[in-house]
């Protein structure tokens, strides 16, 4: 009986659910907060490319610049007529000759006579040098001639302070030597490539020659508009010894008894003169070989005035101080090694009268001093202008020199 009842009940309710479901629905009640949104999904396909748009106005014009080109320094000279006049008269501008219509080069004070044995002036593309001290020679495809032809190819000047002829010597004999000097014997120096497209010359160049433009560099801006464009003065030593100099600076590379040239900057950096620039003494644009009265441009007693007054040297016509400090200690061209003498007055300037030797035990490196070697027996020796001393006897007269407890007064140089 019980699960009569149950059944029946269960039917009257699944009637009543079955009702309930027909009723129309009520409203929606209030939305509740949403929920955190979910992760994003995959990025859909790339659209087309769409079409290009306007062009925009042009922008203000920016400032216009044009790197300054070498131009020369015949350039220069047509407003600096009297400075380029006097430099024509050194050797910065005959470093590297070129031989025009087969002519050999003519040069304000040297001569060059002739080229190597063997040779005509037409064959020759360069002299190098040829101021001064000596010649070398560039064949026509730009190479140093060395002595296939001639075993005598360097053309050194006569040196009438050494009595030695002008006269050709070797020069790399049967080698053949490509030219490289053009890195300080030029202007505008490049060091790639090969100058006229010739094998023997390495680098380009602007100009033969030191020009004024290898100090000042490229002038076009400044020969365009000279008030606004300045060009470079460099006063700085650093800027000659970029030539003037040889390897490693701290060492005075020597042989055969002499100081190898082109190591002027080295020497001044050996010295006490270090302080000093080239120009103090100097002027670039005048002969030092040559001297026309203006360079160097000041007498060493302008500074040394107290040395000058004090010194053992009581005959006026004794030596200059330069004949003691600044000895040809230096070799370009020729040296005579009897007379203590080559053609080139060192920069090392101080004298360390303790020291006799030059050089050290191999004849390779200088002391980075003057020793009594130069400073003393260029004249104190045998067949030299003053007596011949004992090294003790240079070095009692030496150390002192200055003193004013012993030396004499009123010895002025002139």
């Amino acid at each position: 009986m019980k699960r009569i009842v149950v059944l029946v009940s269960v039917a009257v309710l699944l009637m009543f659910a079955a009702t309930a479901c027909q009723l129309p629905q009520g409203p929606a009640g209030e939305a509740g907060a949403p929920g955190e949104p979910g992760a994003p999904g995959a990025t859909g396909p790339r659209g087309p490319k769409g079409e290009t748009g306007p062009v925009g106005s042009r922008g203000e014009d920016g400032l216009d610049y044009r790197p300054a080109e070498f131009v020369g320094s015949d350039a220069c000279a047509e407003c600096h007529e009297e400075l380029h006049a006097t430099y024509m008269e050194s050797g910065h501008p005959w470093a590297l000759n070129a031989i025009v219509d087969g002519e050999e080069p003519d040069y304000p004070e040297s001569k060059t006579p002739d080229p190597p044995a063997g040779y005509e002036w037409s064959d020759i593309l360069y002299v190098v040098g040829g101021y001064g001290w000596k010649a070398n020679f560039v064949d026509q495809d730009g190479f140093l001639i060395t002595g296939v032809v001639s075993d005598t190819t360097q053309y050194n000047l006569e040196n009438g302070s050494l009595d030695i002829d002008e006269g050709w010597v070797a020069y790399h004999a049967g080698e053949e030597v490509a030219n490289t000097c053009a890195s300080c014997h030029t202007t505008g120096y490049i060091p790639e490539g090969n100058h006229a497209d010739l094998p023997g010359l390495i680098g380009t160049w602007a100009e033969d020659g030191v020009g004024c433009e290898a100090c000042h560099g490229p002038g076009s801006n400044h020969v365009n508009d000279p008030y606004v464009v300045n060009l470079t003065v460099d006063r700085a030593s650093e800027s000659c010894g970029e030539c003037h100099s040889r390897g490693e600076i701290t060492e005075l590379e020597s042989a055969d008894g002499f100081i190898l040239h082109y190591q002027q900057y080295d020497e001044l950096f050996a010295s006490k003169k270090r302080v000093m620039e080239c120009v103090d003494c100097h002027n670039p644009h005048e002969s030092v070989k040559y001297t026309r009265g203006g360079s160097p441009k000041s007498d060493c007693e302008t500074c040394h005035f107290e040395e000058d007054e004090y010194q053992k040297i009581t005959d006026r016509r004794h030596a200059s101080c330069v004949d003691c400090h600044m000895p040809h200690a230096t070799e370009s061209a020729v040296a005579d090694p009897a007379q203590f003498s080559g053609d080139m007055r060192t920069h090392l300037m101080a004298i360390n009268p303790l020291a006799n030797d030059q050089f050290d035990d191999d004849g390779a490196v200088s002391e980075p001093y003057l020793t009594l070697e130069f400073s003393c027996r260029s004249c104190h020796r045998e067949d030299g202008s003053g007596p011949n001393l004992t090294d003790d006897e240079l070095q009692e007269f030496a150390v002192g020199f200055h003193d004013r407890a012993e030396a004499g007064s009123g010895n002025r140089q002139r």
